[in-house]
């Protein structure tokens, strides 16, 4: 039963410092307007071998800080801002749909934009009139 709570203090420590290091870095990256659009196209890479190499390595870790925002639930850290910022480099159908149901909620999109000043960046922003979405 102790080398039980050891490890989950372990595990509770290395959570905690983990998202304050990635989850503000991850937050930072995204460009002002990333949830500002309807739907999101991404170029395709070169190399067929190249995107599934990415796509298997984006997947594998957004999963890991999906599982680590959960444990984050309960434990400390940043447990729903881990939890997007997994949803948001996994692959699934609806995802775009899932981010923006989540950024949309005012305590989510208060924290990411208090991230972002913090890092001196533009606020996010959630949507842009139809005549400036490109066709």
């Amino acid at each position: 039963m102790d080398s039980v709570l050891v490890v989950l203090g372990v595990l509770s420590v290395v959570l905690f410092v983990a998202s304050l290091l990635i989850v503000p870095w991850l937050v930072a990256r995204l460009p002002a307007d990333y949830f500002a659009h309807r739907r999101r196209e991404h170029p395709e890479p070169a190399h067929p071998a190249w995107r599934m190499t990415v796509l298997v390595v984006k997947n594998v870790f957004g999963v890991l800080l999906v599982l680590a925002g959960i444990a984050m639930l309960v434990l400390p850290g940043q447990g729903l801002l881990s939890i997007l910022a997994g949803v948001m480099l996994m692959d699934f159908p609806g995802k775009y749909q899932l981010e923006r149901r989540i950024v949309g909620q005012h305590t989510v999109l208060g924290a990411l934009n208090w991230i972002r000043a913090r890092a001196h960046k533009p606020p996010l922003v959630l949507d842009v009139p139809d005549d400036e979405i490109a066709h």
